[in-house]
């Protein structure tokens, strides 16, 4: 790895999942990996952001405990979900009081769906704030966002590893999935949230494992199948299943380029 190359880091969305990216994000702070810019969707892009605004992984791990999801504030009234995604405005504006793209200290790019048009929308200049709620709206459960008169929800349901915006700026490509999928049981299907899970994870997953041979350090904590996109409750655990994997594949990279 050469000093003067650009390197991209990719998050992938995947709920509270996404808690994983930040134990990614430590393993590279420690292994002295400068990344120059971050592409993110839903909980990757929350993540990512954090990141690019120059938060520590404690301060972004803190971000996930203390806000809280499912607060009786939080619920929407007459809206297209049962949370409504700008009551949680005001918890990011804590940690970008600034409301820029332009204020971060790496380049960032959000990715959304606009639900009307039926296509991806990538931000990456401008406002901050409401791509961010819009990338992060898990259809069903969060409200969509109004932005200049266009409606966004989660970016994720068309493309849940957004690589592409990275390729024409980097030399190094570092992709983080945290979405791998296991074979359900009839008796997983309580909730309606298990069905939305489902139903989303069968939409994502082809999109996004198509795209893993475009990086060049995958890192798929294989074990986060057995954590849920809504259980907040094993924050620690999926933090440390990104770290430790990070580590392991930043290790093998590096034994590579060695030999």
């Amino acid at each position: 790895m050469k000093t003067s190359e650009k390197i991209g880091l990719v998050l992938s969305g995947g709920g509270f999942k996404g808690v994983a990216h930040i134990g990614v994000i430590q393993a590279l702070q420690e292994t002295g990996i400068p990344v120059d810019y971050v592409s993110g969707t839903s909980a990757g892009a929350i993540v990512g952001s954090l990141y690019a605004g120059g938060h520590s992984p404690e301060k972004i791990k803190e971000f996930f405990t203390k806000t809280s999801l499912f607060g009786f504030n939080r619920f929407s009234r007459k809206k297209a979900g049962f949370l409504d995604s700008e009551k949680f405005y005001d918890d990011l504006l804590t940690y970008f009081p600034e409301n820029s793209f332009e204020a971060l200290h790496k380049k960032l790019f959000v990715t959304t769906t606009n639900l009307i048009e039926g296509t991806t929308k990538v931000f990456s200049a401008g406002e901050l704030i409401k791509p961010l709620l819009a990338s992060a709206a898990f259809p069903g459960v969060f409200t969509p966002v109004i932005i200049n008169k266009e409606l966004y929800a989660d970016g994720g349901i068309l493309d849940n590893f957004p690589v592409s915006p990275l390729k024409k700026h980097c030399d190094l490509i570092i992709g983080v999935d945290v979405s791998p999928v296991k074979k359900p049981k009839i008796t997983d299907f309580k909730h309606s949230y298990n069905v939305m899970q489902r139903a989303y994870y069968l939409r994502a997953t082809p999109n996004a494992s198509g795209k893993f041979n475009l990086c060049d350090i995958i890192v798929q904590p294989k074990k986060l199948v057995n954590h849920g996109v809504f259980n907040s409750g094993s924050l620690d655990k999926v933090y440390d299943l990104g770290y430790q994997e990070a580590k392991l594949q930043l290790a093998s990279f590096f034994k590579k380029q060695k030999e």
